[in-house]
């Protein structure tokens, strides 16, 4: 409350007569005054300073006083579910997170966060995007939408299960409620479990009461980092996609006031967070897997496991009939993985 208070008085605040409120721009603009955005992004305090704390703050290092950005947390300004539109209106300048939890409104949205079983190892999202055409279709997605420019695509973590109750079937996802991403919710219900939508700092005090069997929202890092392996008891193995696919995002309309240079300086800091994570994260999942010690690691038998891919198969199927755009991304997918299966270890083992 007290970051949203500060918010609102940096905003600055109109009241009517009416009793109604008005935000003013966020975005300052003056001849030779220094630049100010507000970027969001859906990670927490203890999540953000590896994510993207590191390439702000260099940002706002090499800017030089030219431009700051403001960095906000999951929630702090806006919820998540709104960022979208908050960043369309102008009243914040800039977004980190995935298409699916702000809900973009494009139809490649289902394809960020976690697409079933799209990737095996984090290095496939930035293959994908710069190698397989994925850049030019997001582009080309978010270029039909008014007020929003789309600016680039990196990995994250894993998706497993980290549960307050061991996890060694199928059997035992049934009836579980579980937080997760909504695409990956969805496709998780055919397997019984029970999708929970709740903010993103509320989700360790939901475990402890009760509320929350568990999190299927990250890697074993994730887990860590932010408290979740303090109030979970086992890690699952099998993980239904290898990566997490975020984007970085900006108001149009400041993006193209941007002088030229800020714009290559933000964009070579983008680039910096995605390399950062990329060790980070597949450096720790190993790492924790091994010498962490807050919680158990469970397996589903490969051959059970393998009807829930079978399964993700069908899943890509249904979205390809929901567009033409999702049906080239998912044949994209299916290209890609048949490459990586003919060109076998180190790409693919299995």
């Amino acid at each position: 409350m007290t970051t949203r208070r500060d918010f609102m008085k940096k905003a600055g605040i109109v009241t009517a007569a009416a009793g109604t409120t008005a935000f003013a721009s966020p975005y300052v603009k003056a001849q030779n005054a220094k630049i100010t955005w507000r970027l969001q992004t859906y990670a927490g305090p203890a999540l953000g300073e590896h994510v993207i704390k590191p390439a702000i703050d260099a940002f706002n290092k090499v800017a030089n006083g030219e431009m700051e950005i403001e960095l906000y947390y999951a929630d702090q300004l806006v919820p998540t579910g709104e960022l979208f539109r908050a960043m369309q209106r102008g009243t914040i300048d800039a977004v980190q997170s995935d298409d699916d939890s702000i809900a973009a409104p494009v139809d490649v949205s289902v394809f960020g966060g976690y697409f079933p079983f799209a990737t095996r190892y984090s290095l496939d999202v930035p293959v994908l995007f710069e190698e397989y055409g994925l850049n030019e279709i997001w582009e080309e997605a978010y270029g039909e939408v008014e007020g929003v420019k789309w600016l680039s695509a990196g990995s994250w973590d894993p998706c497993h299960f980290a549960t307050v109750e061991p996890i060694n079937s199928l059997a035992d996802l049934k009836g579980k409620r579980v937080f997760t991403f909504p695409t990956a919710g969805k496709f998780l219900s055919r397997f019984g479990v029970v999708p929970v939508t709740l903010p993103w700092e509320d989700i360790e005090v939901a475990v402890q009461t009760g509320e929350l069997d568990g999190i299927a929202w990250s890697g074993i890092t994730e887990d860590y980092t932010v408290g979740w392996a303090d109030v979970t008891n086992y890690f699952l193995t099998n993980n239904i996609s290898g990566a997490w696919c975020g984007s970085f995002f900006a108001n149009e309309e400041r993006w193209n006031e941007l002088p030229d240079h800020l714009k290559v300086l933000f964009k070579l800091c983008m680039d910096s967070s995605h390399y950062y994570r990329q060790h980070w994260y597949w450096g720790g999942e190993a790492k924790l897997r091994t010498q962490g010690t807050k919680m158990k690691l469970t397996s589903i038998p490969d051959s059970e496991w393998a009807t829930v891919e079978a399964e993700a198969h069908k899943f890509w199927d249904e979205i390809a009939q929901t567009s033409p755009r999702c049906a080239k991304v998912v044949d994209i997918f299916k290209q890609y993985a048949a490459v990586m299966e003919k060109a076998g270890k180190p790409y693919r083992y299995s």
